[in-house]
C-alpha cells in the first residue's frame, strides 16, 4: 500500500496484542511477560490506535460504534472492514467456576497464574494446619489440550523447583490433576504422542482424568462426574476457546459455533467490503477439501492466523484496487506442544511424510518454531535472550501477587487512624 492510499485504524481494548502460544512458559517464568507482547502503537506507527472496544456495526451506513475507555461512545466510519477480534475462553455454567477458576488467553491470567500458585507455597510453607497445607497443594487443571497440558506440564516443572526453596513443602506433599471430557490429551499432535505425553506427565506425579468433567467447585470443593472430591486452591480452565460473542451483534453471517463465516479469500460471505481471519473466522480448509473432506474448515491455532493475516492484508489492498482476490490456502505443517524444561512432543509434517518426536528434540524444535514465529525481531531477540539466560541463571521463583492491589498498602498507612470507641464517647459527651 502507498503512503497516503488509506488511513488505517485498529481498535482494540489492550493496547498490545499477545503471542498465546507463549502463556504457559510466561506462567511458568521462563519468559519475561513483556516479552510476549507487541505494543501495537510501537509496531504500527503509521496506523491510528485506538484503545476501545467496539460494541456495534452499522453495515448500511458503514459506521462503528466505538467505545473508548474513558468518556463518551462515539461514531467511527470506514469503508472497509476487518474483523480479527479473537476468541475467549468457553466456560460452561458449573457452580463455583466463574468465583474460582483461572482461564489462561491473556497475559494477565499467566501473570497472575504464577503468582497465585507460589502464594499457595508461601501458604503451605507457613501454616501447620493439614487441611489448608493440602488446599494449598492441590492444583486441578481442567483441558487437556494444548494449553492444559503445556500449562500443567510448565506450572509443574516451576513449582518442582520451588519447592527447593521451602523448608516445609516439598514436590511429594503436592498433588496436581489434568481433567478432560476426550478419551486423550494433545489431540493436534496424534494419538500415539498424545499417549505419550499422558504417559510422562503421569510419570511425573500428574494425575490424568480422561472422559471425565468437573460438576462444580464452589469454594474450591472440585467434584467430578467420576466421582472424585477434592479440595484445590488452584484451579486453571484450559477447556477450549469459542470466538467472542460480541460478534453476534455485528449483523455478521455467523458459522454454527459462532464464527464469522467466510470465503476462502477471508472476504466475509456476502460482502465486498469486511474481511475476517483468526480465532473469530471460519475460512475453508482447502488443502483438506482437496484431500477429501469436503467439510474440513482452518483450526483456530497461531499456524493459520499468522498466515491469513498477510493474505488478508492483500486482498484488503486488492480489494481497493478493484483487484482479485487470492484465496488462503495453507497444508499443515505439523503441531509442537512444550511440557517442560527440556521435555515435549512434536509431529512435523514434510510434504505426505510425519516425523513424530518427544523428549528433549520435540522440545527444542517448540521453541525453535515458535521463537521464529513470535512477531517482531525485536520480541524474537527478548524471548531467546530470556531462554538464554534461563540456561545459566536460576528460574525465579518470588511471589508478585501484590501487583494485583498495588495501592492497598499505601492506602492502609494514608487513612485516617480508627478513633477509639472510649475516646467517640467522650467527644460526644463534651459536645452535648
Amino acid at each position: 500500500m502507498r503512503y497516503g492510499e488509506a488511513t488505517v485504524t485498529v481498535v482494540d481494548p489492550r493496547s498490545y496484542m499477545t503471542y498465546q502460544p507463549f502463556l504457559p512458559e510466561t506462567a511458568a517464568g521462563n519468559i519475561s511477560p513483556r516479552h510476549v507482547v507487541v505494543p501495537l502503537r510501537r509496531v504500527l506507527p503509521k496506523a491510528e490506535v485506538l484503545t476501545g472496544r467496539v460494541t456495534t456495526i452499522d453495515q448500511d451506513r458503514k459506521v462503528a460504534t466505538i467505545a473508548p475507555l474513558t468518556g463518551e461512545a462515539y461514531e467511527l466510519p470506514f469503508d472497509y472492514l476487518v474483523i480479527a477480534m479473537g476468541a475467549v475462553s468457553r466456560t460452561f455454567p458449573i457452580p463455583g467456576l466463574a468465583e474460582q477458576g483461572i482461564g489462561m488467553k491473556g497475559i494477565e491470567e499467566a501473570i497472575g497464574l504464577r503468582n497465585h500458585v507460589l502464594e499457595q507455597l508461601d501458604k503451605a510453607d507457613s501454616t501447620t494446619d493439614e487441611e489448608i497445607r493440602r488446599k494449598a497443594l492441590t492444583f486441578v487443571f481442567i483441558g487437556g489440550g494444548f494449553a492444559g497440558a503445556e500449562t500443567i506440564g510448565e506450572v509443574e516443572d516451576m513449582a518442582r523447583d520451588a519447592a527447593k526453596y521451602y523448608r516445609n513443602v516439598s514436590r511429594e506433599d503436592m498433588r496436581f490433576i489434568l481433567v478432560d471430557a476426550a478419551d486423550k490429551i494433545l489431540p493436534e499432535v496424534g494419538p500415539k504422542l498424545g499417549a505419550y505425553g499422558k504417559e510422562h506427565l503421569k510419570s511425573r506425579g500428574v494425575e490424568v482424568y480422561l472422559s471425565t468433567s468437573m460438576d462444580s467447585c464452589v469454594d474450591g470443593h472440585v467434584v467430578l462426574k467420576n466421582g472424585l472430591e477434592v479440595d484445590a486452591g488452584t484451579i486453571v480452565w484450559t477447556a477450549g476457546v469459542k470466538p467472542n460473542p460480541v460478534l453476534s451483534r455485528f449483523g455478521l453471517p455467523l458459522g454454527p459455533r459462532g464464527h464469522v463465516d467466510c470465503a476462502a479469500t477471508l472476504q466475509v460471505q456476502g460482502t465486498d467490503y469486511i474481511w475476517a481471519a483468526g480465532d473469530n473466522a471460519q475460512v475453508p480448509d482447502l488443502v483438506g477439501r482437496k484431500n477429501g473432506n469436503p467439510n474440513a474448515w482452518c483450526p483456530p491455532n497461531a499456524q493459520h492466523a499468522l498466515r491469513q493475516a498477510k493474505v488478508l492484508g492483500d486482498n484488503v489492498v486488492s480489494g481497493m484496487r478493484g483487484f482479485p482476490q487470492k484465496e488462503y490456502s495453507h497444508a499443515n505443517k505439523g503441531a509442537v506442544a512444550g511440557l517442560g524444561l527440556h521435555k515435549g512432543v512434536a509431529m512435523i509434517v514434510l510434504g505426505k511424510m510425519k516425523i513424530k518426536l518427544k523428549g528433549r528434540l520435540a522440545w527444542y524444535m517448540h521453541r525453535a518454531y515458535h521463537g521464529m514465529a513470535m512477531p517482531t525481531f525485536n520480541r524474537k531477540i527478548r524471548v531467546f535472550a530470556d531462554w538464554t539466560l534461563g540456561m545459566f541463571l536460576k528460574r525465579e521463583v518470588v511471589s508478585l501477587g501484590a501487583v494485583e492491589t498495588p495501592r492497598e498498602e499505601f492506602y492502609e498507612a494514608a487513612k485516617p487512624a480508627p478513633v477509639a470507641a472510649a475516646a467517640k464517647t467522650e467527644e460526644k459527651a463534651k459536645a452535648s
